[in-house]
């Protein structure tokens, strides 16, 4: 099996007291248009060997990663689900940060469901996404990975979202009822915008779901639904950043890899994936 940051790792910074839990999740079953998300987790782990141990200042490894096996995706849906839940809900109730490999974006509601159970209250989530993912039941499924925010929207998790620039108009109506908030990506590519200040009654704890489609197809070409007009990488990473600020991350999720010849995609995602680790660690307030 592999392991994220092996090459990386000593022995003391993958014990069971690590501070990140990584769960590979190759699921692959709704996607609408390109394939290969089965095959992402595989690959961020394989190009996690290649990263540096620092990071923006810090070192999330000396913090602890232990990667667990990947989950069983077979069966219906929402079994995954549950199954994906409970991994997320084990890892919070020891007071870890479970870090979600995908897989595409249906995950996210196993993931996030398992992580407020376990916290018990209100949670937010920072989506970066070049979609709104706010459908209702997309192509006849309730799990669909078009569908993924709107399950958690009912669900009462909060939303904002970022640079989104592919919806349709049952999804506007969505944010309106669901009270989304969100800054597209016309809007913050054009402004070069790379902070956004959360609203002030946006939830302290805090998980991010980072949909690498969020990213131009320019940097990130290796996903199933390339977008035109996305996000770069420093802006992507700047605003989850910045909303982090003065909040504390729960879980995060890297989702929608689709690796092709380019191995170059799968460092990326890697890379993204070790930064978000950093501002966990860089970000949270004050204990």
């Amino acid at each position: 099996m592999s392991i994220f940051l092996d090459s990386e790792l000593s022995a003391s910074e993958r014990t069971e007291d690590a501070r990140f839990r990584v769960i590979p999740v190759p699921l692959e079953r709704t996607v609408s248009y390109g394939s290969g998300t089965a095959k992402g987790p595989g690959a961020i782990l394989e190009a996690s060997n290649e990263l540096e141990r620092l990071c923006n200042g810090v070192e999330p490894c000396a913090s602890g990663i232990v990667t667990e096996p990947a989950l069983n995706c077979e069966g219906p849906l929402p079994e995954v689900m549950e199954r994906l839940a409970e991994r997320t809900e084990a890892a919070v109730r020891a007071g870890k940060v479970p870090v979600t490999l995908g897989g595409e974006h249906s995950l996210s509601y196993g993931a996030v469901m398992g992580v407020s159970r376990a916290l018990g209250q209100p949670i937010g989530l920072i989506q970066i996404d070049a979609h709104a993912d706010l459908r209702v039941a997309y192509q006849s499924e309730k799990h669909s990975h078009a569908s993924v925010m709107h399950l958690l929207a009912e669900e009462g998790i909060k939303l904002a979202q970022f640079g989104v620039r592919a919806l349709c108009s049952e999804e506007v109506e969505s944010r309106k009822r669901n009270h989304v908030f969100y800054v597209d990506a016309e809007e913050l590519v054009t402004g070069n915008i790379h902070t956004i200040d959360l609203p002030q009654d946006f939830p302290e704890l805090v998980y991010v779901s980072f949909d690498v489609d969020g990213l131009d197809p320019s940097q990130m070409p290796a996903t199933g639904t390339p977008v035109p007009g996305g996000l770069s990488y420093y802006q992507a990473l700047h605003l989850v950043e910045h909303a982090l600020k003065g909040r504390r991350c729960v879980g995060l999720d890297v989702v929608e890899l689709a690796p092709n010849e380019n191995t170059a995609w799968d460092f990326t995602a890697a890379q993204i994936v070790y930064r978000l680790m950093a501002a966990c660690l860089k970000h949270e307030p004050p204990s």
